[in-house]
């Protein structure tokens, strides 16, 4: 029977000092601290934007997560890949996205990663491996284990790591995928960001068993949990799970504990009302990320507290200078409304397709 890796003895260990860490240099720290940083004032810049109604649709902030998607991209190798669901400014800017894509995506602009066309929801970078942004709960599961089926197909060593909420957990769609990867023994690794509310709804009212990661044993998959405050615990947690799952093409399950500050979307006026204030601020003084990592990398003496302040001040100009490029970019044009919807349609070179467009001037 697959079993939890984890024991409580590993637990006390430093993981700024586990193996997968001490090869980080100073550059290679400080590069994870200024993505931590950027997510996070990207994401303020955003909420500003959204509340001065220059966004639109939803807006599902990563704020208080940021170290789980900033070092588990930091782990990826050569033929790695993610997906993930709405959550997902916080894991296209740690691939490498840069700022005025995602801020124009979310305008609508056609300087967005998606040429406005997706929104909040549905950053793209097939150059970066990345692979969304899907709204649909638990949907990008089963295209997560795709992935992974196409490495072991083409006979390529590394794995997909396949993102999802602790909602997403309980959808119908993420059992079935589960059956398949241990069948068929999938690369895949599911990481579970369990920050503790599945929309207005906490982890108690919602699933049966705590433990979610604990699910993988009833299909024969290897699990493991983990502190998503401590940047340094994610990477060392995740590279085992990514390595696992690399060197015996088998899936593995990976539930990060983290915390939003914001609510479900920004539409959710309600989210001080299903969990206190205290709460929010309890997490903020004691755990929140940024707080964390540079308290650590001062204290190796990898940052200076002018260096922080000053790498701060360089993510907030980015952020801003990100909102002037999508306001000042122009709105896809009408006929951008039948394109990269068929593939076979984009790319009718030989005009072998009959029938008729909705959409005509």
């Amino acid at each position: 029977m697959a079993s939890k890796v984890a024991t409580k003895k590993s637990r006390k260990k430093t993981f700024e000092k586990s193996e997968i860490n001490l090869k980080l240099s100073k550059e290679k720290k400080i590069a994870l601290f200024k993505t931590v940083v950027g997510i996070r004032r990207f994401e303020e810049r955003s909420l500003q934007a959204y509340n001065q109604g220059k966004i639109g649709g939803f807006l599902h902030l990563y704020i208080g997560q940021e170290a789980v998607a900033a070092g588990i991209v930091s782990l990826m190798e050569e033929n790695d890949h993610i997906i993930t669901a709405y959550r997902d400014h916080g894991h296209a800017l740690a691939v490498g996205m840069n700022m005025n894509e995602c801020m124009a995506e979310l305008y609508g602009k056609y300087t967005g990663c998606s040429k406005g066309k997706g929104g909040s929801m549905h950053y793209f970078a097939p150059d970066k491996r990345f692979w969304g942004g899907h709204g649909i709960v638990a949907g990008q599961t089963p295209l997560g284990a795709g992935l992974a089926f196409a490495l072991k197909y083409k006979n390529i060593k590394g794995c997909a790591v396949c993102f999802l909420g602790d909602g997403a957990v309980n959808q119908g769609s993420f059992m079935e995928t589960l059956n398949l990867v241990s069948l068929w023994g999938i690369p895949v690794v599911f990481v579970i960001e369990n920050n503790g509310y599945s929309m207005g709804t906490s982890l108690k009212r919602s699933s049966a068993e705590e433990s979610l990661a604990k699910r993988g044993e009833a299909f024969g998959v290897n699990w493991d949990t983990c502190e998503g405050h401590d940047i340094f615990e994610v990477r060392h947690k995740a590279n085992e799970a990514m390595s696992y799952a690399r060197d015996k093409v088998k899936p593995f399950l990976l539930e990060i504990r983290t915390y939003r500050y914001r609510g479900h979307s920004v539409a959710d006026a309600n989210h001080e009302k299903y969990r206190t204030k205290e709460e929010i601020e309890t997490y903020k003084k004691n755990k929140d990320p940024i707080n964390l990592l540079r308290k650590k990398l001062i204290a190796d003496k990898t940052l200076t507290e002018a260096l922080a302040k000053e790498i701060d001040q360089e993510k907030k100009v980015e952020a801003d200078t990100a909102t002037k490029f999508a306001e000042e970019s122009p709105y896809p044009p009408k006929t951008e409304i039948i394109t990269d919807v068929y593939w076979s349609v984009d790319n009718d070179e030989k005009k072998q397709l009959k029938g008729t467009y909705f959409f005509n001037d």
